[in-house]
């Protein structure tokens, strides 16, 4: 039994993009919040174009809707864990303040998710010493987001250090589990390592947030082939919603369930949304999500 109901949530990533603010810049924050409403979902992540705590809050409770949590870049092999705690400590007291439950934390150091460079062969790579001072300084974080009651869960991402399963095994065996968890990311993992259900089995544990990110795999091959950027791979359509690419999250969600997983699964796609109409697909997500995840488990 679940000690809370899962909660399902959609990421603003799919109306606007904060790597390509001009992308859906025509989108706003009723449009998307509303859109959520209409599409049966009971919260969202934290966009980079979302107001302060008290609009935000107002627009919430007109829908009845919550905040998952946020992304936040760290760069702490970079510039060192000292420049990094204050503005760590300025977004978990944001979200503190909108009610949200965790913040998303990925490692930026070296990171080419924002560049022209092929995502599939360029990403960066840590040595020992850098693996150290990364462990340690999540685990500071992890101390500073508990006393906003926050839980930092780590987002293992194509064109970052923390990308593969190894990578993760070794973030995972060298931080604290009281500290840090893992945000299980579908999509990412299974572009980076062509499986999504090992990561799962192994972490199972250790998770405290997860996306449901879909992949079409004709598109992620051509991609590859290419030697496509993060970017351009994403616009060329890369990433779904459930029920649109080759992912079968019926075993990724049972796993979740018996387990004993609570808390988030936030639906997110990159997508262009010029081309992939936001709300379209956010009911392709719904009714994947009932027709193929709850209903299936009530018959």
């Amino acid at each position: 039994m679940n000690e809370q109901p899962i909660r399902w949530g959609i990421a603003p990533i799919g109306w606007r993009n904060d790597d390509m603010p001009e992308i859906g810049a025509g989108n706003t924050l009723s449009h998307l919040l509303s859109d959520i409403v209409v599409a049966g979902f009971e919260g969202t992540e934290v966009g980079g174009f979302f107001p302060d705590a008290q609009a935000l809050n107002k627009e919430l409770a007109l829908r009845n809707l919550r905040i998952a949590g946020q992304w936040f870049s760290s760069y702490i092999i970079r510039d060192g864990i000292e420049l990094v705690i204050e503005p760590f400590r300025k977004q978990c007291q944001y979200l503190k303040e909108v009610k949200a439950d965790v913040i998303v934390v990925s490692e930026q150091t070296g990171s080419i998710q924002g560049t022209e460079q092929n995502v599939f062969a360029e990403k960066p790579n840590f040595n020992e010493a850098e693996w150290e001072q990364l462990c340690a300084g999540l685990n500071e974080l992890g101390a500073v987001a508990k006393e906003y009651g926050l839980r930092l869960v780590y987002h293992h991402h194509m064109g970052t250090g923390v990308q593969t399963a190894e990578e993760v095994d070794r973030l995972m065996d060298g931080t604290d589990p009281a500290q840090v968890a893992l945000l299980y990311d579908t999509g990412h993992i299974f572009v980076s390592d062509g499986d999504y259900m090992m990561l799962l089995r192994k972490h199972i544990g250790r998770i405290g947030h997860v996306h449901f990110k879909d992949a079409r795999r004709a598109v992620l091959d051509d991609c590859r082939e290419s030697g496509k950027s993060f970017m351009q791979s994403f616009l060329s359509g890369m990433f779904t919603v459930p029920g649109d690419g080759c992912i079968d999250f019926r075993e990724v969600y049972d796993l979740l369930l018996e387990h004993g997983y609570y808390g988030w699964i936030v639906i997110e796609a990159e997508q262009d949304p010029d081309v992939a109409h936001p709300l379209e697909y956010a009911l392709i997500a719904r009714r994947y999500i009932d027709g193929q995840l709850l209903n299936r488990l009530q018959v």
